[in-house]
């Protein structure tokens, strides 16, 4: 398998993947063994925004999976527009 074989399959966006997922566990686990860091909760709609997107991608790169692009991209915008509301909101309040 040579490099243009690589980035025409999923394997680039697969690895994408598997680094959010391993992001979000330390993200988490930092913060449960040190009380610092980011909380998870307050970065999830942002992570699954961009998990989303990579998981759209992957079904667009996959042959006959649109109905899974065309559902990861509503997820995504979806996860998106409740952060900005939420991100707002957190702003008026004064947070």
């Amino acid at each position: 398998m040579n490099l243009e074989d690589i980035y025409q399959s999923t394997l680039v966006v697969d690895i994408a993947i598997g680094f959010i997922v391993i992001e979000t566990f330390a993200l988490w686990a930092f913060h449960q063994l040190t009380g610092r860091g980011l909380v998870v909760q307050d970065v999830l709609l942002t992570i699954l925004s961009g998990l989303s997107l990579m998981l759209a991608l992957r079904c667009a790169l996959t042959p006959g999976f649109w109905p899974g692009m065309a559902l990861f991209l509503i997820t995504a915008g979806l996860a998106h527009g409740a952060d900005l509301r939420a991100r707002a909101k957190a702003k008026r309040d004064g947070y």
